[in-house]
């Protein structure tokens, strides 16, 4: 099992850690929302959860809480540019569809 940050994304989440020297690393994981089942949320972490699996890559962890890990596994997080912004891009092999609007995803565990 893994989730790993693409160089883009390792830079700016290293940069984000920087800015906020009281988080601990980077969460992880998922919600149910939007037509399609599933939306990924990323954000900065000041403690770990029981039950959370960390990875760690270049000084940087990963939480990820038990529920989200199936429907995360092998996940590659990018940093993408665009115009004036730059978001984070999930390549996320589990993913079978998505929503038309890009809010929400649906995994092979839910066509299961």
């Amino acid at each position: 099992m893994s989730v790993t940050l693409a160089p883009a994304a390792l830079e700016r989440v290293q940069r984000y850690l920087v800015e906020s020297p009281d988080a601990i690393g980077l969460r992880f994981g998922v919600s149910r929302t939007g037509c399609s089942g599933w939306q990924y949320k990323a954000d900065l972490t000041r403690e770990q959860h029981d039950g959370d699996t960390v990875f760690e890559q270049e000084g940087v962890r990963i939480y990820v809480d038990a529920l989200s890990l199936p429907l995360v596994d092998g996940t590659q997080i990018d940093l993408v540019k665009q115009r004036l912004g730059e978001q984070f891009l999930f390549r996320n092999p589990n993913v079978t569809a998505e929503c038309g609007c890009g809010e929400s995803f649906t995994t092979k565990a839910d066509a299961a």
